[in-house]
């Protein structure tokens, strides 16, 4: 029986565990920093990373792997390239996101890295299976900041609801596209090369073992995900590398076509009839069809700033909300990017489309939407950046992002709720023309990372 992650519970709480595999065993998920062993493979893994996009090396970050947070230099006095946050619930994908901006992306450019590499690094809740939704702020041709907008590309239904395990069409590689396509300054193979890269060899991080512990034994029934996540018969475990092949080979058609490696003619027959032999009951017309859209997000005032959030989803009393990732980025000009994305259920359904190394979403039809939060504070009039913030943790995720950007307007520091999570970046000083008053923090006990400065 695959665990539909239908409680509030923190997910390394043992009331988790027990409500969904009460024959998991496993232990309690340590929330330490990631250890001395993952920083040095992110290091080499990045400078490969590099490497192939023709980037030169990634010296310039490596001093921000030995924390969580970020304000700037190191105590050696080492600091980025060219000023800018990456911030992500997966550290690999933040390091990503650095790294393009380092080498001349935008906010865009680096949000959009990100997206694609966690869902290498983290395809229990941002896999290219599912789909999310960002906010954001960027400046036209001319160089004039614009009001934030918001980008919708959940995992919807797809028109048909037939198979055993019934799946949601994939729209985050689209809503990636659609974005870097309109605000990005890269070529858009540089965002996408990374991720590729990492499909051939990333590591575990304590994020995604944090996840594998969860699931466990369920998501081992499918021999696909098995070959990947259990090679051996037993769960990777946090700083064993994995290889997926397969999504290697997608993300280079997405590389080599763009949109058109997915979504449309013999890529999107080939992706459906492979999800179809999952049970997940998608057609190539379902692909086709699937469009990000573009609107206006909630916009409120708060400590004297312009507020634009994501709009709260509405549930039923009482019903628990699949799980959720974020990443966000901020550039030199004032221009940032917050993306909160789901697999409608954690490992979505818990099966990979054969062939494509797609862990497919689960059907919206089957779960309650995902709580997508996200809010970014700015002046009014002339757009500079204040403050950005994400927020997951299930039921408590709008909490966390509320908490969060009150502490990030106020200076305070008042503890988000478990099992929310807060990431944040926070300038008082407004970007531009405050760059050196920036923080940026990934949540205490959220396994991610959070990088830049200058």
């Amino acid at each position: 029986m695959w665990c539909s992650w239908k409680t509030p519970h923190r997910r390394d709480e043992p009331a988790l565990r027990a409500r969904c595999f009460a024959a998991n065993q496993a232990g309690s998920v340590s929330q330490g920093l990631f250890s001395l062993q993952n920083r040095l493979y992110l290091l080499g893994a990045l400078a490969s990373l590099s490497l192939l996009a023709g980037c030169g090396t990634a010296n310039t970050i490596g001093h921000q792997l030995f924390g969580l947070n970020s304000g700037g230099s190191d105590s050696s006095g080492t600091a980025p390239s060219v000023f800018g946050y990456a911030v992500a619930d997966e550290p690999q994908a933040a390091l990503v996101g650095q790294d393009i901006l380092n080498h001349g992306g935008n906010a865009v450019d680096a949000a959009a890295a990100e997206g694609f590499a966690q869902a290498v690094t983290l395809p229990s809740r941002g896999g290219l299976g599912g789909g999310g939704a960002c906010l954001i702020k960027m400046p036209d041709v001319s160089g004039k900041m614009q009001p934030p907008v918001m980008l919708s590309f959940p995992a919807g239904a797809p028109a048909g609801n037939v198979g055993d395990r019934p799946a949601a069409v994939p729209l985050l590689a689209r809503g990636l596209l659609a974005m870097q396509a309109r605000y990005g300054q890269l070529p858009q193979s540089a965002v996408i090369v990374p991720a590729e890269r990492l499909a051939g060899e990333a590591q575990v991080s304590q994020a995604l073992e944090a996840d594998l512990g969860v699931v466990g034994n369920a998501l081992l029934a499918d021999p696909q995900a098995a070959a990947i996540f259990a090679p051996g018969g037993q769960s990777l475990a946090e700083g064993a590398t994995f290889q997926q092949p397969d999504l290697a080979s997608t993300l280079e058609n997405l590389r080599v076509g763009g949109v058109n490696g997915l979504y449309a003619g013999t890529n999107a027959a080939q992706f459906a009839e492979a999800a179809d032999a999952a049970g997940g009951g998608l057609t190539a017309q379902d692909l086709l069809n699937a469009v990000p859209k573009y609107g206006t997000p909630d916009i409120t005032t708060q400590n004297g700033y312009e507020v634009a959030s994501l709009p709260v989803a509405t549930t039923g009393a009482g019903e628990a909300l699949p799980a959720s990732a974020s990443f966000m980025a901020l550039d030199k000009t004032g221009g940032a990017v917050i993306c909160v994305t789901s697999m409608n259920n954690l490992f979505g359904t818990g099966r990979l489309a054969p062939g494509t190394g797609v862990l497919l979403a689960a059907s919206p039809r089957t779960s309650p939407a995902p709580e997508l939060a996200a809010a970014m504070a700015y002046t009014t009039g002339s757009y500079a950046f204040r403050a950005s913030v994400s927020g997951t943790g299930q039921n408590e995720a709008a909490e966390a992002a509320r908490i969060g950007l009150e502490n990030a307007l106020a200076g305070q520091n008042v503890p988000v709720p478990e099992p929310g999570r807060a990431n944040i970046i926070s300038c008082p000083g407004n970007v531009p023309g405050g760059e050196a008053s920036c923080r940026a923090n990934a949540a205490p006990g959220g396994n991610g990372l959070a990088i830049g400065g200058r």
